[in-house]
């Protein structure tokens, strides 16, 4: 068996390959070819809604602090995601000391959907185009199981963290604030 390290390089690409058979998303598939068990979460999107998170916490009947976000940041030039609860907010100091930087901010919104191949609001840590340095928040370790968008907007997936970080080369770390 591939280690997690080796099988993510070629998630992408399986999940390019596969996705027209399956009917899924790129996270969703890559899910499948890695054999992690995990559940999909359909839900009505609403357009005018201003907290995608929220909404999907809101939507699902799910404590908001086991619905993840995944955000897109700038970490000293290095696009970098972050995985935190949608009950909180990202710390960008403590993200940046997570990846050993100095400096981070948001990333530009198109290039976060240019590198990952999702939309803003369906961006998934999962099955990416490009595979990006992840950190995980470590408030995730405490939870049987965190839910994270599954690749658009109204889908999420529901899966246990330590497989989550495992398919992203998660670091985890305390970045999130209340």
């Amino acid at each position: 068996m591939c280690g997690p390290r080796r099988l993510i390089g070629t998630l992408a690409a399986v999940a390019k390959k596969s996705r027209k058979q399956s009917g899924g998303t790129p996270a969703t598939v890559a899910l499948q070819q890695a054999g992690v068990e995990f559940t999909v979460h359909a839900y009505e999107h609403d357009p005018a809604v201003a907290s995608y998170g929220e909404e999907a916490a809101q939507a699902l009947g799910v404590d908001p602090g086991q619905v993840f976000k995944t955000l897109v940041t700038d970490v000293d030039g290095t696009l970098t995601v972050a995985v935190v609860p949608v009950s909180g907010s990202l710390d960008l100091k403590a993200l940046a000391a997570a990846v050993g930087g100095k400096r981070a901010a948001m990333a530009d919104p198109a290039a976060a959907e240019r590198t990952t191949g999702y939309v803003r609001g369906g961006i998934s840590p999962l099955g990416q185009r490009k595979r990006l340095p992840t950190v995980l928040d470590a408030s995730a370790s405490g939870l049987e199981t965190v839910c994270v968008s599954a690749g658009r907007r109204g889908l999420e997936v529901e899966l246990a963290p330590a497989d989550l970080a495992a398919l992203t080369g998660a670091v985890l770390a305390p970045i999130a604030r209340p």
